[in-house]
């Protein structure tokens, strides 16, 4: 992990967040752990610095990577807020988080909203397909069970659930999707994805929609934001809204227990979930709002076009170690 916060430093530093120095006061600073993608952070952390004078380190790394950490520095916090994760990702660590009502949760949709106050929705994430349109050829892929022809053997983009909020969302979407709302019933189609994976899994969900866009693997299981980002920018690729039901799941934000900058923290999240800036993650951003006041940006399809299935929340937080393991066993058997 030290590697990737060196890393990340760099490249902030690069890109005009650098340093104030450590003998700061805690007023004036922020520690965020973040597993959005670089070109997503930047411009809302910048903005965020630019209005509040509050200089924000960002430690960025999988959601699985980061909600460990959080538990394992419980007793004493290196970070004040943990930005990313779907609200089923999060709710399992809900205990190391703080409560907190932001003002503009009034307006956000249901979907987005948590009764505790320790989760504040961010963005609405639907799981896609991420298609690579020089290399597809004549092969469909319209769903998941597309992805299951063999001329698609090893050319499948899929990261570790257990390091890739995305990934996660993935598996439980494709069991309720292919178990027809069972999940037990859609461990078989599971079972002959992971086959078709040929033992390729990737480290982390930018790996997935990265590889796609390179050239490295012809389809990836990603989130509609990473997808949209290389359709915007004129790369080969396309999205795919599976046929079989698609998940819009929120992903969130949430102030770690013991904050050391809890008042910044409470600024960062309100600053986030704000009209405002909600209004350029729509616009330039490619992400779907959590609030009602904001429409979804160019390019994304209107989600009433898109066949939407639900999963049962209650059971996936109940169910997640074990999926987890399962997921694993049927990966380490082949």
């Amino acid at each position: 992990m030290k590697k990737v916060v060196r890393t990340l430093c760099a490249v902030l530093v690069a890109a005009g967040f650098a340093g104030v120095s450590q003998a700061q006061t805690a007023s004036k600073k922020l520690v965020v752990y973040c597993p959005h993608p670089l070109v997503f952070i930047e411009p809302i952390v910048k903005k965020f610095e630019a209005v509040t004078g509050i200089q924000t380190e960002v430690v960025a790394a999988g959601t699985g990577e980061l909600l460990k950490r959080v538990e394992a520095e419980a007793a004493n916090p290196l970070t004040d807020v943990m930005w990313g994760g779907t609200l089923s990702v999060l709710e399992p660590s809900k205990k190391f988080f703080e409560s907190y009502q932001s003002p503009e949760a009034a307006s956000f949709v249901d979907e987005a909203k948590d009764p505790d106050g320790k989760i504040t929705g961010f963005t609405l994430v639907p799981s896609v397909l991420m298609v690579n349109t020089k290399l597809i050829g004549n092969i469909k892929v319209e769903g998941y069970q597309d992805l299951l022809n063999p001329a698609l053997k090893g050319k499948i983009a899929f990261a570790d659930p257990s390091k890739s909020s995305s990934s996660f969302e993935h598996v439980v979407n494709m069991l309720y999707a292919m178990g027809k709302g069972d999940p037990e019933k859609g461990w078989a189609f599971v079972q002959e994805l992971a086959k078709n994976l040929d033992g390729k899994l990737l480290s982390g969900s930018s790996a997935v929609y990265k590889g796609v866009a390179d050239g490295e693997y012809t389809v990836g299981l990603t989130f509609e934001e990473g997808a949209a980002t290389y359709v915007k920018s004129k790369a080969p690729v396309k999205i795919v809204y599976m046929n079989e039901g698609v998940i819009s799941k929120a992903d969130g934000t949430a102030i770690v227990k013991g904050a050391k900058n809890l008042e910044n923290a409470k600024k960062f999240v309100d600053f986030v979930s704000s009209k405002e800036t909600q209004t350029m993650i729509a616009a330039q951003l490619n992400r779907r709002s959590v609030r009602k006041d904001v429409p979804p940006g160019e390019g994304l399809m209107p989600l009433p076009q898109i066949k939407l299935i639900k999963d049962n929340t209650e059971v996936v937080n109940k169910s997640k170690r074990q999926w987890l393991e399962k997921f694993k066993d049927i990966y380490t058997s082949l």
